[in-house]
């Protein structure tokens, strides 16, 4: 098993991190860049490096020096819309840690990169002291993606069962202090 290194992102890390992401929205979403979901995307150093209440942390493999997954956790809430409103009257931005861009290149999958990026962002939420939730919402079609999840909170929400199948998200709240 490779010891993989996970660290906070740093400006040099950005092309490559943005790639992975752009990789990740084009294969495994089927969608592509789509500018009002996936503006951090473009612009992670603005959104997660600059913000001192969020961070983007990276995974690299020892063998290259290559970025092989990411993970980033800001303090926005669900937006209303495209989220319910019940979602964002529960999950304020301001309070809630939303994790978002937790992603790991196929060829790294299965190692528990995953998981290790997620306690750690699950630290920073916990070190900030001014978050009081943690919440996510994933893509059910994404391979591995809900079942991964749900063995790390529970779901508050799932769009598939409301009238019309809403965008097929699942939302999810990871308990503080894991």
């Amino acid at each position: 098993m490779r010891d993989y290194s996970i660290r906070v992102a740093s400006p040099d890390d950005i092309d490559s991190a943005r790639a992975l992401m752009l990789d990740t929205v084009y294969r495994d979403f089927g969608t592509g860049y789509v500018p009002r979901w996936h503006a951090d995307i473009i612009d992670p150093a603005t959104a997660y490096l600059a913000p001192a209440r969020h961070t983007l942390l990276v995974a690299v493999d020892p063998a290259d020096g290559a970025v092989v997954a990411t993970a980033a956790l800001d303090s926005r809430g669900p937006a209303h819309p495209p989220n319910p409103r019940r979602l964002a009257d529960r999950f304020p931005s301001g309070e809630t840690a939303q994790l978002r861009r937790v992603y790991v290149r196929p060829e790294h999958r299965r190692r528990g990169l995953a998981r290790r990026l997620v306690e750690e962002l699950l630290a920073f939420a916990a070190a900030d002291g001014g978050y009081r939730s943690v919440y996510l919402h994933t893509d059910p079609a994404v391979p591995g993606a809900e079942p991964f999840w749900r063995s790390l909170g529970k779901v508050v929400h799932d769009e598939r069962e409301d009238l019309g199948g809403g965008n097929h998200v699942v939302h999810f709240e990871i308990p503080m202090g894991r």
